[in-house]
């Protein structure tokens, strides 16, 4: 039973990629994500989660769109960082205001069936004994 790889104990190449591959696996994995298989993907791949982290925080900054293959990435400015910061604020932001309208969305028309049920309930004749 002889396997390469992380999980053999044996040293595992190191592997590059480029910024357009980067963008592929990140688009990939963020799939995989919603289909509860991030896992799954990043061993197949053979990539580390941080690796991802850090390739996210390159796209969201914008420094990997337009390299070519070899063009050095380098670190982010103060400036890209912070808008790769605040872009994340923002979607995390856009998501719990999808939540929240969606529960209010809920809430109003529980409230409207609840009026309902009461106003049919109180214009309902009382049944008597005989």
């Amino acid at each position: 039973m002889s396997s390469s790889g992380p999980r053999a104990g044996g040293p595992t190449p190191r592997r590059s990629y480029t910024p357009a591959q980067k963008l592929e696996l990140l688009a990939q994995y963020e799939d995989a994500c919603t289909r509860q298989e991030g896992g799954a993907f990043l061993r197949e791949q053979g990539v580390y989660s941080s690796q991802i982290t850090e390739w996210r925080k390159l796209r969201d900054a914008g420094v990997l769109q337009g390299k070519t293959a070899g063009e050095k990435i380098g670190k982010l400015s103060p400036e890209q960082a912070e808008i790769a910061r605040l872009r994340r604020q923002l979607e995390v932001s856009e998501s719990r205001l999808k939540r929240s309208e969606a529960a209010l969305g809920v809430m109003g028309k529980l409230h409207a069936f609840l009026e309902t049920i009461s106003e049919d309930t109180n214009d309902d004749p009382k049944s008597k004994k005989r």
